[in-house]
């Protein structure tokens, strides 16, 4: 991004050095699924389940090896996404980073949900609040503390780094303290026969597809690698500290789970350990007594809770990258002034995570399904991600790397190889896993036409194709599109056209032309220039028609000029005009000043212009951003030498605006 650009959007503050991102790494990837997962590792496993957590291990090493030569590359905001930019190309790079959000909000409100369930266990019953006359069913009251803390930690996340960073460095301290006491606890009701019989089925092969289908379940519980990336922008010298915490974070990481699963199993039956919704909550009343178990259970909830706040702080960072490409509306790429955090992001992402929290409820499941569901999604983004390794190694071979993986060519693809051997394993084997893949599958299916409707909301080729094909709809919609009261005004506010030189900056095809042609009359000129090939040929079918229909009527002569480039300038063939009109034009143009500074330099003083653009698509899609606020219209035309008006009329689907106004260096009163 050039200096001045940046300059302009705001940065992010480097403040972050190596204690406080190696705090977030650990939270990052540690989560709070460490507190069910070893449960569900034993019930699908029984105590060989430690073996899927070594194997487990062993593979949260390789990829933080992996995300870590990436992050030496390419220390960017964007993490996952901006690799996947560098190794796949713009389409691949948005589906990971639509991936990469999907997984984020849904791991939040995964944890959300987990976390009230050591708080508030009981789902079924319902509690009578004092100062209502009724009941309140307990799902209610869970519901309302996971929203309470989406918004409260997307609040924190809002008012600036310093804050959240403080938040996660205080939840990683208790979590690692946490683990540290059960386990340690756990060692001093060790006993080796609950790790008897080791293998709970007779063969080989049955042990080992369990360990494996054991493993895919775990596996979650050290995902999450990807979160710390997103911080780059805001360490200090990140190239070298984001590594380096990745490696030491991810050791520490390992040796701890591994110490509470062993420790665990050799403390407590595996069958009733593997059936308990919370397990260590259990654990601790039978272990530790009644007080003690109180504060286990609260230190567990705000542990879990603590493992949201890195995807709550990382996601934002995500979206801004995405925008800063033109992969997501431009709105939210805005650092706050004041808090230098990317607040329009984090909105959003408070809004996304709620919605995910409320679908939870909706099923009985709650925190399992979110955990099949995200599972795919995690390995599909994580196998992308180091599979960026391989391809950069052969795609940028002479690029620096501050680190290097060992295996960097052939060690990734074996990771993917193994993953996909997992998910066959648990689709194989377990009956439900092929409808949960399906809804994962679904989610990332949802980022097409996302994609499609971005590239249309910026990319001039796709713009150009679209119109393309869509130009007998848009015949067909066209008393829709442009109403005959919004062409009549139109005519009302450019004044009289009579004997004029006009110019159509974008035709469509032909709805308002045919008005123009006709108004201006055969002294005059007609301008109808397009972006689409096949809407000029529409527009010219539709003129030869209306003079053939109507020979004894004067129409004005028309110059169809079909500019591919038209979203970047005027025709370099039209030399002069009186007036310009243009419909639904004006939210594609990529640099605005450059545009209209073109059109000042074509019209006399008093010339006039009047643009009509659409916004407020049913509703719920955002405007262009500069479109969004009319004293920013007038501004931008200001600034190119012209006095404006603007008018907003509000229609069925959508909303009209209308920016008229004339050629002049002082604002002048317009009707």
């Amino acid at each position: 991004m050039p200096p001045e650009q940046k300059e302009k959007e705001g940065e992010l503050n480097r403040t972050l050095g190596l204690p406080m991102i190696l705090l977030f790494t650990i939270n990052c990837i540690i989560g709070g699924s460490i507190f069910f997962l070893p449960a569900i590792g034993a019930k699908v496993a029984g105590p060989s389940s430690i073996i899927s957590w070594a194997i487990l291990s062993i593979i949260t090493l390789y990829a933080a090896a992996c995300f870590s030569e990436l992050a030496s590359m390419f220390p960017n905001a964007g993490g996952i996404y901006e690799f996947s930019k560098q190794a796949y190309g713009r389409f691949a790079s948005f589906m990971v980073g639509w991936v990469t959000w999907l997984v984020a909000n849904i791991t939040v409100a995964m944890m959300l949900v987990a976390a009230i369930r050591y708080l508030i266990p009981d789902i079924d019953s319902a509690v009578t609040v004092s100062f209502l006359p009724f009941p309140i069913p307990m799902r209610i009251i869970q519901l309302a503390f996971c929203l309470f803390w989406v918004v409260g930690f997307n609040y924190m996340t809002y008012r600036g780094l310093r804050e959240s960073s403080f938040m996660v460095g205080t939840f990683t301290i208790i979590t690692i303290g946490l683990l540290l006491y059960i386990s340690i606890t756990s060692t001093t009701h060790f006993d080796a026969g609950n790790l008897s019989p080791f293998f709970i089925k007779d063969s080989f092969f049955a042990n080992a597809s369990l360990i494996l289908i054991g493993l895919f379940f775990v596996s979650e519980a050290f995902f999450g690698l990807e979160g710390v990336l997103f911080l780059a922008e805001e360490t200090k010298n990140p190239r070298k500290i984001i590594p380096r915490a990745l490696m030491i974070g991810a050791g520490i990481t390992v040796l701890l789970g591994l110490f509470l699963v062993i420790s665990s199993l050799g403390a407590y039956n595996w069958e009733i350990f593997g059936g308990l919704r919370a397990p260590f909550a259990e654990f601790a009343r039978v272990f530790m007594g009644t007080t003690a178990s109180k504060f286990i259970i609260l230190g567990t909830y705000l542990v879990i809770l603590g493992a949201a706040t890195t995807d709550i702080v990382a996601g934002p960072r995500l979206v801004m990258a995405l925008t800063r490409d033109k992969l997501f509306l431009s709105q939210f790429k805005q650092i706050h002034p004041k808090y230098k955090t990317p607040y329009k992001a984090i909105i959003f992402q408070a809004i996304a995570t709620s919605v995910f929290v409320l679908l939870s409820f909706q099923t009985s499941g709650g925190y399992e399904t979110l955990l099949q569901i995200l599972i795919p999604l995690e390995m599909i983004m994580l196998t992308a991600a180091v599979l960026c390794v391989t391809v950069l190694r052969f795609k940028l071979p002479n690029a620096e790397r501050l680190f290097r993986v060992d295996f960097g060519k052939i060690g990734p693809i074996i990771m993917v190889l193994f993953y996909v051997f997992l998910v066959f394993m648990w689709v194989t084997t377990e009956t439900e896993a092929a409808r949960f893949l399906k809804l994962s599958v679904s989610f990332i299916l949802m980022g097409i036409p996302l994609y499609f409707l971005i590239e249309l909301y910026y990319n001039p080729s796709m713009i150009s194709r679209a119109r393309d094909i869509f130009t007998l709809p848009n015949l067909l919609m066209e008393s829709v599109l442009i109403p005959k009261s919004i062409r009549k005004e139109t005519l009302t506010l450019l004044g009289g056209l009579k004997d004029k030189v006009v110019m159509e900056y974008g035709s469509g095809v032909g709805t308002f032309t045919l008005t123009l042609v006709e108004d201006v009359g055969s002294n005059g000129l007609v301008y109808a220039t397009s972006i689409s090939e096949k809407e000029l040929q529409a527009t010219n079918n539709r003129i030869k028609r209306m003079v053939y229909l109507h020979p004894l009527k004067s129409f004005a002569p028309i110059k169809l000029i079909h500019d591919l480039e038209q979203h970047n300038r005027v025709h370099p063939s039209i030399n002069y005009v009186d007036a310009v009109v243009s419909f639904g034009n004006l939210g594609i143009i990529q640099n605005v000043k450059k545009v209209l500074r073109e059109i000042h330099a074509l019209l006399p003083e008093g010339g006039k212009i009047c643009f009509v653009e659409y916004g407020d698509f049913f509703r719920i899609i955002p405007n262009v951003e500069w479109l969004a606020d009319n004293d920013n219209i007038q501004k931008m035309f200001s600034e190119c030498g012209f006095s404006v008006r603007v008018l907003r009329k509000k229609g069925l689907l959508w909303s009209y605006v209308m920016v008229y106004g004339i050629k002049s260096s002082k604002d002048v009163p317009l009707i």
